[in-house]
């Protein structure tokens, strides 16, 4: 009598780990954290509540009739390029948290061991964080000059979306943001801890041009080096034209670089960093 034969194991398929599925697993856990939703209302919030209060002082300034708004530099395009400045602190946290979020709780293991290479992982938290800041970023803007535009009535009107500086103001806040998330997210990598990390991150986006301004008088080494400070150079996409204009002809101040050569120079920053990071992540123990 045979002895029976046992039925082949099932096979399970295996199927190599691509970007597109590590893109997807990114895109849920992205959306399963509440701390984003709190960063992109908080963003928008920041846009909506400073582009109001410039828009309300150029109406002050306009009924006293003392000085045309433009005088005083409270033009249209001027109260639009100022909503970026709080928003970009709180998406560069967004950037950091992706990451180190993942750290703090110990799934960056299972995130790295479900991808081995480790770099699809990096990858795909780039291009989310770069998409929905930059999405973030142009619905801001969109939405301050809407709220805007009746306040501005009698100081000079909206911005013209006709002209080429409100259109790169436009553009230019999506793209920004977007680089300031993806510094973020490279500084959140390297350091691997929420707190260090969003403090190098103000440190350097925020703190250090507002140190190097106290500094440069009488120091021409640091007058020559302003303009390619990270936010120097990268904000020059948006407020070129605008308040940061007028701040070059003031005494000891440099001259400041052109708004796609202040942002190349921006995103030459943020390579570095993601490449320092890239390397870190695949040597480092999770």
């Amino acid at each position: 009598m045979s002895a029976p034969t046992s039925a082949p194991a099932p096979t399970v398929p295996v199927r190599p780990v691509g970007l597109g599925r590590v893109l997807r697993s990114e895109w849920i856990k992205l959306w399963s954290l509440r701390s984003t939703y709190w960063t992109i209302a908080l963003t928008l919030l920041a846009m909506l509540m400073l582009a109001l209060l410039m828009a309300f002082a150029a109406g002050a300034v306009a009924s006293e009739g003392s000085f045309a708004p433009d005088e005083v530099g409270l033009d249209g395009l001027t109260v639009l390029g100022t909503a970026y400045g709080m928003a970009q602190l709180v998406i560069a946290v967004l950037g950091v948290l992706v990451v180190t979020g993942e750290y703090s709780t110990g799934m960056i293991r299972s995130s790295l061991t479900a991808v081995p290479t480790r770099l699809p992982v990096l990858a795909a938290k780039a291009v989310l964080v770069a998409a929905v800041s930059f999405v973030v970023g142009v619905v801001g803007i969109a939405l301050a000059y809407v709220l805007t535009m009746p306040m501005l009535a009698d100081a000079g009107g909206a911005a013209d979306l006709g002209d080429p500086d409100t259109l790169r103001m436009f553009w230019g806040t999506g793209l920004y943001l977007a680089a300031v998330g993806l510094f973020g997210l490279a500084i959140g990598t390297l350091v691997r801890h929420s707190a260090g990390a969003i403090a190098v991150v103000v440190g350097i986006l925020l703190i250090l041009p507002t140190v190097l301004q106290l500094a440069m008088n009488g120091l021409d080494w640091l007058r020559d080096i302003y303009p390619y400070l990270p936010t120097t150079a990268g904000d020059r996409i948006i407020t070129a034209g605008g308040p940061d204009e007028a701040m070059t002809g003031m005494p000891g101040m440099p001259e400041l670089l052109d708004p796609w050569v202040g942002y190349g120079v921006f995103l030459a920053y943020v390579a570095v960093a993601l490449l320092a990071a890239a390397v870190l992540l695949r040597r480092r123990d999770a």
